[in-house]
C-alpha cells in the first residue's frame, strides 16, 4: 500500500510514523509512506498556504489552490482522498478495514480554523474525525488513522491472528490478558489460563470480553 500524507507539519507524523510496527512495514515494503509537505505546491515566494474566511471570523482557513495542486499531482485511479476533519465521519475499526483495502490513501490533515471548502466538495473521497474534540492540527488525527489502516496489512504483524482478536475487531473489546509471574503481590492469574485446555481458555477469554464490553462499551452490545 502507498500513503501520502498532506500536512503542513510534516515532523509531527514522521517520529511516530518510524518506530515499531511502522517501520518495519516500510522496511518490508507493505508500505510506501510519503510524508508529503504542502507549501511544497504554493506558487507563491512566501509559500502561503492560508489566507483570512470570507464572512470575517477568527483564525486562518487553507487555501484551495496547493491542496488541489498536490492531490492532483499524487492522484492515481486507484486512490482515495482522506480529509482529517473534526466535521467527518467518526473513524473505527471497520473504517480502517475498508481502508487498508485500497492500493493507495491520500490523506489531507486540516490545520487552523479549518480547510476551504471546496476540497471537501470536488476532491475528497471520504472525511474523517478520530472523536468528538478538536486537536492542534490534522496531522495528529492521520497519524491514529495511518497506524489502524497499516497494521491490518498482511505480513505487517508478526501473527496474523493478533489484528483479528484486536479489540472491536469482532465487535467486542478484547479480554483481560495476563503474562508472567502467576503470582504477583498477592494476585493471581485466573487458573483456567494455566490448566491448558484450550478448548476452555477460548470460552472463557469469549465470557471475559462480552463482560468487559457490557462494562466499559455498552453501546458495542446494542
Amino acid at each position: 500500500m502507498r500513503i501520502d500524507i498532506l500536512t503542513l507539519f510534516p515532523e509531527i507524523c514522521r517520529a511516530p510514523l518510524n518506530e515499531s510496527m511502522m517501520k518495519r512495514a516500510q522496511t518490508s515494503s507493505a508500505l510506501d509512506l510519503r510524508i508529503q509537505n504542502l507549501r511544497d505546491w504554493t506558487t507563491d515566494k512566501h509559500r502561503t498556504a492560508d489566507d483570512a474566511p470570507f464572512g470575517g471570523g477568527q483564525g486562518m482557513v487553507m487555501r484551495p489552490e496547493p491542496i488541489f495542486a498536490a492531490v492532483e499531482s499524487l492522484r492515481t485511479e486507484s486512490s482515495i482522498v482522506v480529509l482529517m476533519s473534526p466535521q467527518g465521519r467518526r473513524f473505527a475499526q471497520s473504517t480502517a478495514q475498508e481502508l487498508a483495502a485500497h492500493q493507495h490513501l491520500i490523506v489531507i490533515c486540516g490545520h487552523y480554523e479549518g480547510i476551504d471548502h471546496r476540497v471537501t466538495e470536488h476532491l475528497v473521497d471520504l472525511e474523517i474525525s478520530i472523536g468528538d474534540y478538536v486537536l492542534t492540527n490534522g496531522a495528529i488525527a492521520a497519524v491514529v488513522v495511518v497506524d489502524a489502516v497499516v497494521r491490518l496489512l498482511p505480513g505487517v504483524l508478526g501473527d496474523e491472528q493478533s489484528a483479528a482478536n484486536d479489540s472491536f475487531s469482532a465487535g467486542l473489546l478484547e479480554g483481560p490478558q495476563y503474562t508472567r509471574p502467576a503470582e504477583f503481590r498477592g494476585w493471581t492469574v485466573p487458573e483456567i489460563l494455566l490448566s491448558g485446555n484450550h478448548a476452555e481458555i477460548a470460552a472463557w477469554r469469549e465470557r471475559e470480553a462480552r463482560r468487559r464490553t457490557q462494562q466499559n462499551r455498552p453501546d458495542l452490545l446494542e
